[in-house]
């Protein structure tokens, strides 16, 4: 039997606004059988090993500034294939950001109510980095889409609607680490770890529908593990939500709240069909 043949491949980043934190980067590709996973890293530097073994090992996921040039190559290198389209959980823009743009305040709108309106983006964070990782896809052929995609293309996205969609939920779901005990403060540090565990379990369940391999690529984390171990993992995690958040506009399944200048990615909740994306 011959080898399977690539449909489509989605680059998801959970991109940290400052140069001192990592960023989760993930491959979804599309074959025969249905979109996969295909690779998956808690930073820049450790997703580009899977394709470059020459690079020096990473003690733990360090943040940088992002290479989008070296990061195509490795993802195309894992998926044997060019990619498609790049989904990004960081503020960007046409124009510059100084402040709230309007694709903020429609999420906020939108989702308020369900807690995920949007943090304040501002000409400092994330600044110089949605600038660079703007202008690198630019330059590498991805220009930033905020109405129809033509692929390839590059999109702003945000995992905290896209999960409430995603699990039909209420409300954002409690899953970030740093928040556990805002989360459940009457419950002891223990159980609160138990909690966040059970979140993230409820998670890959969920992406596994949409995505295989998420399970195996991403197993769940010892409840041992430490706070840097438990970020990282988180970082992963919220990749792959970016991923599939992009898989959803490829295929016509998710909207673009914002303007011309701006517009944040979101699946739509109950699976309608909106405008697909097409490849140049």
């Amino acid at each position: 039997m011959g080898a399977r043949r690539v449909q489509a491949t989605v680059l998801g980043i959970d991109a940290a606004w400052t140069l001192s934190q990592p960023s989760g980067v993930a491959l979804a590709l599309c074959d025969d059988d249905g979109w996969k996973l295909a690779a998956v890293a808690p930073s820049y530097q450790r997703f580009l090993m899977l394709a470059d073994q020459g690079l020096a090992p990473e003690p733990k996921p360090s943040g940088r500034m992002p290479d989008i040039a070296a990061l195509l190559q490795a993802a195309a290198s894992v998926a044997r294939a060019s990619i498609d389209l790049i989904a990004v959980d960081m503020p960007l823009s046409k124009v510059p950001i100084v402040g709230r743009r309007r694709s903020d305040d429609a999420v906020s709108k939108a989702y308020g109510a369900r807690k995920c309106g949007t943090h304040s983006p501002n000409a400092e964070r994330p600044g110089k980095i949605s600038d660079a990782l703007r202008d690198q896809a630019q330059r590498a052929g991805y220009p930033l889409a905020t109405r129809a995609i033509d692929m390839p293309a590059l999109i702003e996205v945000y995992p905290h609607p896209a999960l409430v969609e995603l699990a039909r939920a209420k409300e954002r779901l409690p899953y970030k680490v740093q928040k556990v005990r805002a989360y459940w403060p009457t419950v002891a540090p223990l159980e609160r770890r138990a909690k966040l565990m059970d979140q993230w379990s409820h998670i890959l369940t969920l992406l596994e529908t949409e995505i295989s391999g998420v399970k195996r690529m991403l197993p769940l984390i010892d409840e041992s593990a430490s706070g840097a171990e438990l970020k990282a993992f988180e970082d992963m995690l919220d990749a792959v939500v970016c991923a599939w958040t992009g898989i959803c506009a490829i295929e016509g399944r998710a909207a673009a709240f914002g303007d011309d200048a701006s517009a944040i990615w979101i699946p739509s909740g109950d699976g309608r069909q909106v405008p697909s994306a097409s490849r140049k």
